[in-house]
């Protein structure tokens, strides 16, 4: 059993924002409360939080991991939607990296070339010289 705090520590996220995964039916299983009404958590409860956090960092919308978690919660036969929702993310994580990947490219060949001008002439480092 884990305390809220030990939770956010495991899981990066605030204790506002896990009172908030909760709220918003981000969790795929109720937290329990002990004798004093503080929230108690599980280590699947860190599982899950763990992925949804990757879930976010990748641009996933709430409202998408939302229904992930819907889902989840319904059980078996649900898997198609399931899959469904993963595959679109796929895409979308896939056309970032493509995206970053490009926008990598530029700076590689700009940090380039002022390591050409500069060992070329490292004077000019101080002057005005175009972009």
């Amino acid at each position: 059993m884990l305390t809220i705090s030990q939770v956010a520590e495991r899981t990066g996220l605030s204790v506002h924002a896990l009172r908030f995964y909760e709220q918003e039916g981000i969790l795929a299983h109720p937290v329990e409360r002990d004798g004093g009404g503080r929230r108690v958590y599980t280590e699947e409860h860190v599982d899950w939080l763990t992925m949804c956090v990757l879930l976010r960092a990748s641009g996933m919308p709430l409202p998408d991991i939302r229904r992930y978690t819907e889902l989840v919660r319904q059980g078996p036969g649900t898997e198609d939607e399931r899959l469904e929702l993963m595959r679109a993310h796929q895409e979308r994580v896939t056309g970032q990296i493509d995206e970053l990947t490009r926008c990598l490219d530029l700076i590689t060949f700009k940090v380039g070339v002022y390591e050409d001008r500069l060992a070329d002439s490292p004077e000019r480092v101080c002057g005005v010289g175009r972009m």
